[in-house]
């Protein structure tokens, strides 16, 4: 597999998924002006382009050595690599500015996702400001007026009387989904401890919590896809995958820090453990994990094997089984990958039940493959 592959269709993917062509817009228009219809906003930084520039951001470090890890050295040479991380760092700041265009809208919480990265950006630049760009920088004041108002966007936003976010408080109910803690979290987590905001680190840390507490199923230890604590219910299929990738990349996101660490670690593995039970022989997991006979997800692999790999490089996850279990299922991802996509990849869940059973290559199973499919980098 050549990963440059697919760190280039990622970065078209940035700027052109889920943006209308002209046949689209015209619907659009009809559908809003002509026929007085609810449309959806025009969302420039939506989840699946977030998940993306997350796992660009990761190759662009780990092309520039931050990791330590120094593949280029060992399979592309200085110019190639400096090549790419020009490419990984133009179409990530022609992202920021298509957004910060519109002025910055930010219409759900699944925004927050690109404010990962938008974040580190930020941070890249913060450190270079006292070395190299004398007299300051307007674009790194920016990054940081971005990610301000993300934080503020989610501390301020509708909340359970327990104090969960709910994921889609317009609609009129109270809702918590599985999906909003690896949405949110690793966001709010990361911004917390840069800026000393210890309530974003405990509105995250409380989110996971909370969901521990009142959205799991007590039999398997797998998660509902959601909750409502106004009428004491749990929604959706226990252990849909994708959930629980959001779940698990949500708890890993949280141990940069002993705070998170000390909070998270024994149910984090006790999740994982109970989520290897359900590995297929394959080395894949299922759209639904107990679903050991049903169609396999690259989603759902990237984002398990993505948080595997984050625990064992932190030293949450110890022992050879985790290895194990990560090479796996890296393997069986890579058997998906075709001319810079990944494949065999659930659509778009479209609510509590509603899982439409159509497979194809999405930007939520190339994200995690960006982190997970690591060719030219050390075993972990």
């Amino acid at each position: 597999m050549n990963k440059t592959v697919l760190i280039k269709n990622a970065c078209k993917e940035l700027m052109c998924y889920g943006v209308l062509d002209t046949k689209g817009r015209c619907k659009r228009f009809v559908r809003k002006y002509l026929l007085g219809q609810k449309t959806a906003p025009a969302d420039m930084i939506f989840w699946p382009t977030g998940l993306l520039a997350g796992g660009l951001w990761h190759c662009r470090a780990d092309l520039a050595g931050q990791y330590g890890k120094e593949w280029q050295k060992k399979a592309i040479d200085e110019e190639q690599m400096h090549k790419m991380i020009l490419q990984i760092e133009e179409a990530l700041e022609a992202y920021f500015d298509r957004w910060r265009g519109k002025g910055m809208p930010i219409y759900f919480l699944d925004d927050l996702v690109a404010g990962e990265t938008f974040l580190e950006q930020y941070l890249n630049r913060a450190a270079k400001t006292d070395k190299e760009l004398k007299g300051g920088d307007s674009r790194t004041r920016q990054y940081r007026e971005a990610v301000d108002k993300m934080a503020d966007y989610a501390v301020e936003y509708a909340k359970d009387e327990a104090g969960s976010l709910l994921y889609r408080a317009g609609q009129g109910n109270s809702y918590v989904f599985v999906d909003m803690l690896g949405l949110v979290c690793p966001f709010l987590y990361r911004y917390g401890m840069t800026f000393n905001r210890k309530e974003c680190m405990e509105l995250a840390l409380k989110q996971i919590a909370n969901f521990l507490a009142y959205g799991m199923d007590g039999e398997s230890g797998l998660p509902y896809h959601g909750y409502d604590m106004t009428d004491d219910c749990k929604y959706g299929i226990i252990g849909w995958g994708r959930g629980v990738g959001w779940m698990l990349r949500g708890m890993s996101k949280c141990f940069l820090s002993d705070y998170g660490r000390e909070r998270l670690r024994e149910p984090f593995v006790g999740l994982v453990d109970t989520v290897l039970h359900y590995q297929r022989p394959d080395g894949a997991f299922s759209w639904q994990l107990q679903a050991l006979e049903g169609p396999a997800d690259t989603s759902v692999t990237g984002m398990i094997c993505a948080a595997l790999k984050e625990g064992i490089e932190l030293k949450i996850l110890v022992g050879e089984n985790y290895r194990q279990a990560f090479r796996r299922g890296r393997e069986a991802l890579r058997k998906s990958v075709h001319d810079g996509k990944v494949y065999d990849c659930s659509g778009e869940c479209e609510g509590f039940g509603q899982y439409p059973q159509r497979y194809g290559a999405y930007p939520w199973s190339l994200g995690p493959a960006l982190i997970v499919c690591d060719d030219m980098v050390e075993e972990v």
